[in-house]
Formats: C-alpha cells, structure tokens, sequence
C-alpha cells in the first residue's frame, strides 16, 4: 500500500481526536444543528423521546455496518500517526458508552448534587490499548453495551429533561446530554465514514478517486 497523504478529512479526524482529554465533553457538548430546537421542544413536552431512543438502537445498526466484515488491516489501520484507527473508533464508542453518557445522565437525573466520575477520552485510547484489542469482541460489546443504555432510557419515569448539574466545564442539562449522547453516534459514525475513504484511496493508490466527486 502506497504512503497516505492526509487529506482535509482526515487532518479534521485527527483535530477532533486531539481535543478529547480528561473531562473534555465541553468541547463536544453542542449536538448537530437541529438539538437546539429540541432542547427547546423537550422542555416544552413536545420531543418524541421514544423516537431519539429508535434513532439510538438503529445508529448502532449503522455502526455495526460500517465496521462489521473489515479486515483486521484494515480495523487497525490509522491514515496518520496521531489520527486514530477504526478499532480505536468502536472502543471510543464503548466506553463512552457505558462510563460516559448513559452514567453521567444517571447522575444528572437521579443523584444532584454528586460529582461525576472522571472520564479520559483521549488518554483511554492509549492506555487501555484499543488498538490491540479484538475487533469482533469490540463489536459485540458495544452492541451490548447500547442494547442495555436502549432498556435504560426506555425505563425512565418522566425525566426531568432540565435538571442541570455541574460539569467541569460549567452548568448542563440532562436535555444536553441525550442530545449529544445522540449527536456523538453520528459524528463517530462520519468518522468511520472518513476512514473507509481514507483507506481505499490509500489502497488504490498511485490511482486518484477524483473522478468519483469532491470528497
């Protein structure tokens, strides 16, 4: 395989990847365009909840297809140093998973007061390998792992969308946080999107997909 030249795409995975550290929701807190409506809707009782939580279970299809059959190469394969790998995408995801959002909502609805777990998105890549672990165990645990946070939401008595804790990085709501815990599928899964690009330009090369349209 030829040496990739990072395009626009990947020096912006490898940009978003560089702002995850300890406590760094902050950065990634505002959901896609249309969360703001939402937000606002959801106080007003007016959001479908059960429709964000349809969303949620058929995103985790949508990620289980865009990973599931890809080569080990492949799975580990990353477009530049500091970028990361498709393995290291699905892991981001588990643990986000089971000690970021489904938690720290927890938290925010049913336990005020009380300060959040710490998390380290960034550092977890490194230091719990995800590099090296296996991409069909990976897989499955995230599945799992959203099939349970699915049960959970479904489980809610009337949540309080506006109750607000105290994050790091200042007040937010337990509307903000199923937003983005919504939002952050699909960013991941333009991740996973961006990676495929990356590897089958690389892959083809010294041949050039400009033929195919503006990437």
């Amino acid at each position: 395989m030829q040496p990739y030249v990072p395009t626009r795409n990947v020096l912006r995975i490898r940009r978003e990847c560089a702002t995850l550290g300890p406590d760094s929701r902050a950065r990634h807190r505002d959901p896609v365009g249309r969360s703001e409506l939402e937000l606002a809707q959801m106080q007003e009782g007016k959001v479908d909840e059960e429709r964000l939580v349809l969303q949620m279970l058929e995103d985790g299809e949508r990620v289980r297809k865009l990973f599931q059959g890809v080569s080990e190469e492949q799975a580990r394969w990353k477009p530049a140093p500091d970028s990361w790998s498709m393995l290291e995408v699905i892991n981001h995801l588990l643990d986000e998973e089971r000690e970021d959002f489904r938690v720290r909502l927890d938290y925010t609805l049913h336990r005020p007061g009380e300060p959040w777990p710490p998390i380290d998105p960034g550092g977890w890549v490194t230091a719990r390998e995800y590099n090296r672990r296996d991409p069909e165990e990976s897989l499955t645990q995230f599945l799992s792992e959203r099939e349970a946070s699915i049960a959970w939401l479904r489980g809610l008595s009337e949540p309080d969308w506006g109750a607000t804790a105290d994050a790091p990085w200042g007040p937010i709501r337990a509307g903000d946080i199923f937003a983005s815990w919504v939002a952050h599928d699909l960013l991941h899964m333009r991740q996973l999107l961006e990676l495929h690009w990356a590897y089958v330009t690389a892959e083809m090369a010294p041949y050039k997909p400009d033929y195919a349209g503006e990437w």
